[in-house]
Parts: C-alpha cells; sequence; structure tokens
C-alpha cells in the first residue's frame, strides 16, 4: 500500500472492530454499516471531490465510507455522536489510511445541533445518514454552514423519493419543498439492503444535490417561507384557502394572501413549488 492509499473496511474488518468495541449497532440511532467496497467507491465517485475540497461525513461509524473519503479531498471531517466511535476512528485511519490519517478530523457531536466545524469550512457533505434524521440534519447543515456547495447522501429509499420529488407528484411534501429552498436535488441511484450489517429492513437511495440561492432571494424570509410550506401540507387534501386558514388568521384572510400573491385559493400545496411558497409568505409580510 502506497502512502496515497485506503485499505477500506470488508465485512470481516466490520465485524472485527464492533466485536472489539463491544458494540450492538442500534436500530434507535440507525447504525447501519457498509460492507461492500463496490458501493464506496460508488459513492466517492458519484460526490465528484475535488483534490482541494473539504468534506463534512456525517455518522462516521466504523469508517467504512470515511476511509473511500480520504483519498478523495483534502480533509475530512467527521462528525460522530457515538464517542466510543468517534475516538476508535482515527485509529482505524492511522491503521489502514497512514499516509492519509493527518487528512481526518473527529468531531464527537450530534450534527443536528452543530453550529461551525474546526479548521476551513466544509465544502461537500457525503454521508450515510440514519434513517431517522437524515432530513432534518441535511436541512440544518445547509442553513447552518453556507460554504456547504454540493453533496451526495444516503437515505432511506423512500425518504431519497421524497427529497427529489417534484410538485404534483404523490410523494412531494415537506421535505421536497424545504431542499428545494437550499439546492436542486435528484436521484443519483440505488443501494441494496445487502450491502449493510445488519441488514436492514429496506432498501437505500443516493441523493446528489447542488446549492442555489434562495428562489426569488430577498422576496421573504426562510422562516417565513417554511411556515407557509408547514401549513400547507399539515393538511394536504385541502385547499390553501382551507389549509392556511389559521396560518393567515382566516379562511378569507387566507384567500386574500393567496390572491395577492397569483395563486389560485383552491389550489393545493402539493401543486406548488418553493418559489410560490415564496410569493405566498411575501404577499402576507406586505399586508
Amino acid at each position: 500500500m502506497t502512502t496515497g492509499e485506503s485499505r477500506l473496511l470488508g465485512p470481516a474488518e466490520v465485524r472485527e472492530i464492533a466485536g472489539r468495541l463491544g458494540l450492538r449497532p442500534s436500530k434507535r440511532l440507525g447504525q447501519n454499516f457498509v460492507t461492500d467496497h463496490g458501493t464506496v467507491r460508488r459513492i466517492v465517485s458519484l460526490a465528484r471531490l475535488r483534490p482541494d475540497e473539504v468534506v463534512l461525513e456525517v455518522g462516521p461509524g466504523l469508517g467504512s465510507l470515511t476511509l473511500g473519503l480520504l483519498p478523495a479531498a483534502r480533509r475530512v471531517v467527521a462528525v460522530e455522536a457515538d464517542p466510543v466511535l468517534a475516538a476508535e476512528l482515527p485509529r482505524t485511519a492511522a491503521a489502514r489510511a497512514p499516509g492519509l490519517a493527518g487528512r481526518l478530523a473527529v468531531v464527537t457531536a450530534d450534527a443536528a445541533a452543530v453550529r461551525g466545524l474546526p479548521g476551513d469550512p466544509p465544502d461537500a457533505l457525503v454521508a450515510n445518514l440514519p434513517y431517522n434524521v437524515a432530513v432534518p440534519v441535511v436541512l440544518h447543515l445547509l442553513a447552518t454552514l453556507p460554504s456547504l456547495a454540493s453533496g451526495l447522501v444516503m437515505v432511506q429509499a423512500e425518504v431519497a423519493d421524497r427529497m427529489t420529488a417534484p410538485p404534483g407528484s404523490r410523494v412531494y411534501g415537506v421535505p421536497s419543498v424545504k431542499l428545494a429552498w437550499f439546492a436542486a436535488a435528484r436521484r443519483a441511484g440505488a443501494v441494496p439492503r445487502t450491502v449493510f450489517w445488519p441488514v436492514p429492513n429496506v432498501d437505500s437511495g443516493l441523493v446528489a444535490f447542488t446549492r442555489h440561492d434562495p428562489p426569488s432571494a430577498g422576496l421573504a424570509r426562510r422562516d417565513d417561507v417554511f411556515a407557509v410550506v408547514d401549513a400547507a401540507f399539515a393538511q394536504r387534501r385541502k385547499t390553501l384557502r382551507a389549509a392556511l386558514a389559521s396560518w393567515a388568521g382566516s379562511a378569507t384572510a387566507a384567500e386574500r394572501v393567496l390572491l395577492a400573491a397569483g395563486v389560485d385559493p383552491q389550489a393545493r400545496g402539493e401543486s406548488l413549488g418553493v418559489t410560490e411558497f415564496a410569493r405566498i409568505a411575501a404577499a402576507r409580510a406586505a399586508g
């Protein structure tokens, strides 16, 4: 092995490290570890990282993906909530990628509460995200780390569908709209459940995103737009006139705001894009 290489983890190595740590993977924490070299290489390739980039990895676990990222980026910042796993990760990097271990920085923290990171700000997010927190974590990181310009995340297949759904789709909803505020997102492939240990009950999907300016920049505040989105989808079968009644103060007030925004009061939230939601928030703010 040369100084610029990593030896990836296979099924035997993953089980060996877990056994040595006395780790019993937690379903509650979404601990399913990748054991397939091809999947790791595929994720790194699809992330299209530049050698000068700083990569943020959330939930590195035993280091399966971390070892694949180290040769591809200038620095990898791994945020791990489990202190035992966080302490072990540098040792794994030193043993399996000794010439690259200096590129790794480990932060023991809950990614959903991170407000800043040590060193240069991250350029890209590449992660195998725990299923139960994937959407909140991505939205939080995009909101608090403006340097994040792109990302590739592995999530539950159903979540990937919701994150990338267009208006009018059966699964279009709050995650679709809120992610669209920050970035253009697309499905980047499927991942079978068999590449994980332990094997989860569902398949996974890859979501790639590229940050863009918020729609109608300056038209409305993000929090105000997201409040409209939450209200519209809380009762998604209702018309916007009815669904936004509590948000606007009454159905009549909601209709007035919608008409001012150029939106049909009889439409439903699932038919609107993020730009329309921004117009609704701005119309209310304008009085």
